[in-house]
């Protein structure tokens, strides 16, 4: 069973979006990898956990390589909105960065199915495909990167190295995914505050 986070990706059909077949493909394709590893999964389990027949899948979706791009590319840019509109919530950046690494957080908490394949499948990405992932990827760690750099110019953080500082923050918020469970003691928004905290500790956070 997917994660509501995971789901919610991918809404139900309206006009514009996804049709609602490719949504259950993308799902059923979350859950598969999730549970065989992406090269253990075939097609055919993908197309039989949405209640489809493989032939019905190729007409969505030419391949498990374009299923697994499309749910990397969808988790990363969902990951990059919410980092942005963090950065653009206050003109502290100590403000700024609390919800960045809240939001950060939570969302991995939440979405710690998807979270799990976007971040350990990358290498299987097909290269054209893995090249949009990680400037994704570069613009999240820029944009955590610049938030630093406006503390640490204002006083507001104390840092021997802004990048490592940033990969460091990033890379805690990621790590979620790997460990977090529905049955963690903690809910996401509970474990994005107590976060928040300790990043905040670690860059020398003065206000």
């Amino acid at each position: 069973m997917t994660d509501q986070a995971t789901a919610d990706l991918w809404p139900g059909e309206r006009t514009g979006e996804r049709p609602e077949a490719a949504r259950r493909l993308l799902l059923a394709a979350v859950d598969s990898f999730a549970r065989r590893g992406y090269h253990a999964t075939t097609t055919r389990d993908i197309a039989t956990a949405a209640g489809m027949s493989p032939a019905a899948l190729y007409i969505h979706y030419p391949s498990k390589a374009a299923l697994l791009s499309e749910i990397s590319r969808t988790g990363h840019q969902a990951t990059l909105n919410l980092v942005e509109h963090a950065a653009r919530s206050d003109s502290d950046p100590v403000a700024q960065m609390r919800l960045l690494v809240e939001d950060f957080t939570a969302w991995h908490a939440r979405g710690h199915t998807v979270g799990r394949i976007v971040n350990h499948e990358l290498h299987a990405l097909p290269d054209e495909d893995f090249e949009v992932v990680a400037e994704l990827r570069r613009r999240i760690e820029e944009t955590v990167k610049a938030v630093i750099d406006t503390g640490v110019a204002s006083g507001a953080f104390d840092v021997p190295d802004v990048r490592t500082a940033a990969r460091a923050v990033t890379s805690l918020g990621i790590d979620v995914s790997r460990w977090y469970t529905d049955r963690s003691s903690e809910t996401p928004e509970e474990l994005g505050r107590r976060y928040g905290i300790l990043v905040l500790r670690m860059l020398g956070a003065t206000g």
